[in-house]
């Protein structure tokens, strides 16, 4: 995602909790891609991000790529454990929760702001095995739909000002996959075809393109890139 980005003219800011392992990332991905460390889960650590970006010369977030989740699941609903419920919404929930409240106005002032989370087929179609993660996709999901409304909201439905409304010019929008891929996942199963996987690489031109195409058009959609 980073590389995209930057190959595409972003300056572009990698933010993980694991300082060796940003870092790392930030120097494969290239184009001066800057690591910061943070624990998104943390409302105080995201609002110390900020203070770091602005530390930067950074006066405004114009995108924001929500990458952080994982996957949890059980055998059916009765093992669904709290462990796991808790991992789930701390790390699919909240920290888009905390992202998305902090750097809010960035992206509403920016006139290309856009937010972008990544979710998956099992929120519209959950299973009794991925419950807790569905139902922690489902609730990221309306979360990042209620941020496209208050884009909305303040810029083309803008009710204060009917005879002129802005142009919406910020847009928040899901990305549905079955599950992700990569190359080094394929070189370490030859054997198998992941059927319906999404490539890295495909969710990384999906997300330059979204500083490409109308705000109009992109906020508020679920776009599909399962397979």
């Amino acid at each position: 995602m980073a590389r995209a980005l930057g190959a595409a003219g972003h300056r572009v800011l990698t933010v993980g909790s694991d300082d060796v392992r940003i870092r790392a990332a930030a120097v494969e991905a290239g184009h001066g891609a800057t690591p910061l460390v943070s624990d998104l889960s943390s409302l105080d650590s995201v609002r110390e991000l900020e203070v770091t970006v602005r530390d930067l010369g950074i006066e405004g977030i114009d995108g924001v790529i929500h990458l952080v989740g994982g996957w949890r699941g059980a055998k059916g609903i009765e093992d669904q454990t709290d462990e796991d419920w808790d991992s789930m919404e701390r790390t699919a929930v909240t920290t888009l929760r905390n992202v998305s409240r902090v750097f809010y106005s960035h992206l509403e002032a920016s006139p290309h702001g856009r937010l972008a989370m990544v979710s998956s087929t099992t929120a519209a179609a959950p299973t009794a095995a991925a419950a807790s993660y569905a139902a922690a996709k489902a609730a990221a999901e309306a979360w990042t739909l209620a941020v496209a409304d208050g884009f909305r909201r303040a810029q083309s439905g803008n009710a204060g000002n009917p005879d002129a409304p802005d142009e919406q010019h910020s847009a928040a929008v899901v990305f549905v996959v079955k599950a992700l891929v990569d190359s080094a996942m394929r070189e370490a199963h030859p054997e198998r075809r992941f059927p319906g996987f999404t490539d890295v690489e495909e969710l990384a031109t999906a997300a330059v393109a979204l500083f490409e195409q109308p705000a109009a058009t992109l906020n508020g959609q679920r776009i599909l890139l399962a397979k």
